[in-house]
């Protein structure tokens, strides 16, 4: 490994940072893994369910829009050290709840913060690091501790299915546990505030040398519609569509994966046990991949890997659409999408959607333009989600699979698209 890479004394920051990953899947996934025994506990109908995930995905795309802007105006590094006190609060409501409104007051809560943490956190270890090499390694890699959020609600599940509720209030205290060591260590570390003071130091440099006062601020405007607007317009669009497209699709299997894979099982006393296993499967092997793409992320591979991996994403939609099309045994072809789609995320999916806004736009405004991108999509996956157990209903699935290969077609060109104009928009990015 070159030496531009090393994290050394920035590993702190990476599982600091990390550990909001983990809180972030672990919410959507831990909420997607035990509804149904929060449904069945607090007797909520179809539409309820619907409900209580919209309002989660609502509510992270409301705070990914203004949170980032909140932090850029108050102060990046408050917002990412207090943030996940509040997510606490959260998720001991979650675990508790004793009704229907305070379980929307929970998913509110874990929505905001969660939505608030993503672009801050990505911001700040892009803006943290002192190259290119160590900014790559580090955001990438926060795809792993996303993944292991999701694989822990999973498992946790899995061990915990025949116990009902008790399931649901052992992955939403783990989370608050998660949370508190997270916002602590952020909030103490002397290690971490230094790594902040020498990230501020160097971009008060720049703009000293730049010939900047240092009270001028770039906003979003000025870069999306002032000098070098074209490329960095078309970058918002771009990288804007991939996302959007690609998340409608991974939102769907994070909030609603146990609830398909339950409601196509015949067996109704094996059925949460069997979702959450294979839940689990598909997420070790996810975990996996998001290692190895974090060990390409800064090399000549992450280029071809993409392809391979944007083309069986589009494959995995396929096999499932036509194997559910065939009617007798969809379930398998449900899984095996699944299973395709996991395996091969990693490598054109999330992870490079957050190397691509970190290293699309100047550091000022990442976390602005993060977190509206962000946001956008969520609130698309929102208006998505109130409809969604309705789509994946068995009588159902069959025309919705070919939908889901229509928008993950889409996320793929589009990803062609950014991804064979990187180099020409770092240049921009560079000399702006």
């Amino acid at each position: 490994m070159s030496e531009s890479t090393k994290l050394g004394k920035y590993k702190g920051l990476q599982i600091a940072s990390g550990l909001g990953g983990i809180l972030g899947s672990g919410c959507i996934v831990g909420l997607s893994a035990t509804i149904t025994v929060i449904k069945d506990y607090l007797g909520l109908s179809p539409v309820q369910v619907g409900v209580v995930s919209s309002v989660m995905t609502f509510c992270i795309g409301f705070g990914s829009l203004f949170g980032g802007r909140i932090a850029d105006a108050i102060g990046r590094v408050r917002v990412y050290n207090y943030v996940n006190f509040i997510y606490a609060i959260g998720t001991l409501i979650m675990a508790f709840t004793p009704n229907y409104p305070s379980l929307l007051v929970a998913a509110a809560i874990l929505g905001l913060t969660s939505g608030t943490e993503l672009p801050v956190s990505l911001s700040i270890m892009s803006t943290d690091a002192p190259n290119e090499g160590i900014s790559n390694k580090l955001v990438s890699s926060h795809q792993i501790y996303w993944h292991f959020g999701q694989f822990i609600s999973y498992l946790v599940t899995f061990f915990l299915s025949t116990t009902g509720i008790v399931s649901a209030r052992v992955v939403f205290v783990f989370l608050t546990v998660i949370a508190l060591i997270s916002a602590l260590w952020r909030t103490f570390s002397k290690s971490l505030a230094e790594i902040h003071a020498e990230a501020a130091a160097r971009e008060l440099a720049s703009a000293k040398a730049e010939g900047e006062s240092e009270t001028v601020k770039v906003s979003v405007s000025s870069v999306l519609f002032g000098k070098n607007s074209k490329v960095f317009l078309f970058s918002f669009i771009g990288i804007g569509v991939y996302y959007v497209a690609w998340n409608l699709l991974a939102n769907t299997w994070g909030q609603f994966q146990t609830y398909l894979l339950a409601v196509n099982i015949p067996d109704e006393a094996h059925r949460q046990t069997f979702a959450t296993g294979i839940g689990l499967v598909l997420l070790t092997v996810a975990t996996i991949m998001s290692a190895v793409f974090t060990g390409i992320s800064a090399s000549h591979l992450r280029k071809p890997l993409f392809f391979l991996g944007g083309a069986m994403q589009v494959v995995a939609m396929a096999v499932m659409a036509i194997g559910i099309g065939m009617g007798n045994g969809s379930l398998w072809f449900i899984v095996a999408g699944l299973a395709l789609f996991n395996i091969f995320n990693s490598f054109a999916g999330e992870a490079m959607y957050k190397l691509w806004t970190q290293n699309a736009f100047p550091s000022q405004v990442r976390a602005s333009i993060q977190g509206f991108l962000n946001g956008f999509s969520r609130i698309c996956c929102a208006l998505f989600a109130i409809v969604t157990p309705t789509l994946v209903a068995p009588e159902n699935i069959g025309v919705t699979a070919w939908g889901f290969f229509g928008i993950i077609l889409v996320s793929f060109l589009a990803g062609v698209v950014m991804i064979n104009t990187e180099k020409s928009r770092s240049a921009v990015l560079t000399e702006n």
